[in-house]
């Protein structure tokens, strides 16, 4: 007789970590893995005398689920999840719901919610955030797909989720097909913004202040207390004091060239389809581009000048630019995160509920922050809220901590020492905040060399114009259009 709630295909530490999270919550658990000895591993070892089934087969694992079944792939996202999806189907009835918990791009979810509906199943991709720890202790889920699958895993999701300080769930559905993937991309492009800004500070204090470890992990534990309380200011904080067994600070030994899995790049591709400006988790995603080309680097240095770093100034008072800076910076990166998620929504006809979404990304996630809440309350109070600058709270925010912002980007550049993110955020906010940017210049050229039209500020939007600037043009036009 069948008698496991759900049932997890992939035994690696994500999908061990969200068996046993499951199980901890109450519901039986079957899984499956494709080396079937990690089964048996697992069975005797992590998950022994638990309410966990350990399964051989995808046909034992399907046998063993009650109705409607709940397949849960936790496996490398990309062509291993559509092979699953074909192994899996043939067990599986009408109403039977397949979940995919990986890293999936959303272009695929939509491609495959759409395979699994035609063999009347249902599917949910699931962005699930918070590493290791989260998914064993809760993390933030961001579930997308077909509807009518959401009632049949609710209680599942939002028991095993983390919670915030008042008990919500950071676990609700997002949307229809690949919404879910694509919230879950653009948390992660958040995420890159937020590490890149942290880097940078902790560059400008290292390289321009002088500072030792010990000193920045003071400033960040003070931070922490603060506006800037976060996962990342907190393991920011804990790496700067860590020591290993022979006294030496970890931070120090570590080769400063970052890796990526993609997430970040995706973020950058999906901004430059749908036309909007994500400046600063394109410059996160590049500065870790530039990181590995450390050999380049080194050779670069010893041929490229620049000046040495020397501050001149009260330092304590400059700490505090620092902080202010790091933290007008991030609201641009969630201004253009929301940004993004609107011009998706509009595009793939999704009705994304972006209060909703804060409220997944205040726990369990590696973004998670005190500083979502105040985008909730924004999007509690304006539904249809344009850009998160525009709100009082975060106008007044980065008011406030303008002037520290230009003085540390100024201080930066004077010093040589590159603050790409933290830059490019007030380049967009001074962008954003102008009436008048230098396009109309811009389209002039594109006339005058490719005769591809403009409007002029004297005519209705919608008109164009074309000008024979050099005499021997004529009077042919391209045709306009948008990319």
């Amino acid at each position: 007789m069948a008698q496991a709630d759900i049932g997890v295909v992939g035994l690696a530490v994500m999908g061990e970590n969200l068996i046993l999270n499951m199980e901890s919550k109450g519901f039986t658990v079957a899984c499956f893995n494709r080396t079937v000895s990690k089964v048996d591993n697992f069975i005797n070892g992590r998950a022994q005398g638990k309410n966990i089934i350990g399964c051989h087969s995808i046909e034992e694992l399907a046998a063993n689920l009650k109705a409607p079944r709940k397949v849960m792939l936790m496996v490398k996202a990309g062509q291993a999840v559509d092979a699953f999806i074909d192994q899996v189907l043939p067990h599986l009835e009408d109403g039977d719901i397949i979940i995919d918990g990986g890293n999936s791009h959303f272009p695929d979810t939509v491609r495959r919610t759409e395979y699994v509906e035609s063999k009347g199943k249902l599917y949910i991709g699931t962005g699930v955030s918070g590493g290791e720890e989260g998914a064993l202790l809760g993390p933030s889920m961001m579930p997308g797909g077909s509807p009518k699958a959401w009632p049949a895993v609710k209680d599942i999701f939002q028991s095993i989720c983390a919670k915030t300080d008042s008990g919500e769930p950071c676990c609700d559905w997002v949307g229809e097909n690949g919404a879910g993937h694509f919230v879950k991309m653009v948390h992660n492009g958040i995420e890159y913004g937020d590490m890149q800004m942290i880097c940078e500070t902790y560059q400008m204090m290292k390289e321009g202040l002088g500072m030792t470890n010990q000193e920045m992990h003071a400033a960040f534990a003070e931070w922490y207390e603060g506006e800037l309380n976060s996962y990342l200011i907190e393991i920011t904080r804990d790496i700067l004091d860590y020591q290993d067994e022979d006294g030496n600070e970890v931070i120090d030994l570590i080769l400063d060239t970052a890796g990526q899995k993609g997430t970040g790049k995706w973020t950058g591709i999906e901004a430059l389809n749908l036309g909007q400006p994500l400046t600063l988790i394109g410059e996160a995603v590049f500065a870790r581009c530039l990181s590995a080309l450390k050999e380049e680097r080194v050779t670069a240095s010893k041929i490229l000048s620049g000046p040495k770093p020397q501050f001149q100034g009260d330092k304590q008072a400059f700490i505090n630019d620092l902080r202010h800076a790091l933290y007008a910076a991030k609201i641009v990166s969630y201004a253009q995160g929301y940004q993004l998620m609107r011009a998706a929504a509009a595009e793939y006809n999704w009705n994304l509920n972006y209060g909703g979404i804060a409220l997944m990304w205040r726990g369990g996630c590696i973004i998670r922050s005190v500083f979502l809440g105040k985008i909730k309350e924004a999007f509690d109070q304006e539904p249809d809220l344009t850009n998160l600058l525009l709100t009082p709270f975060f106008k007044e925010a980065v008011e406030k901590a303008q002037d520290s912002w230009r003085r540390v980007v100024t201080a930066a550049v004077e010093m040589g020492i590159p603050v790409p993110a933290i830059s490019t955020a007030l380049a967009y906010y001074d962008g954003y905040r102008n009436a008048r940017l230098p396009a109309n210049l811009l389209q002039a050229q594109r006339d005058y060399f490719g005769a591809h039209t403009y409007e002029r500020v004297d005519k209705p939007r919608g008109e164009f114009f074309h000008t024979n600037w050099t005499g021997r043009g004529g009077e042919t036009a391209a045709s306009t259009y948008v990319v």
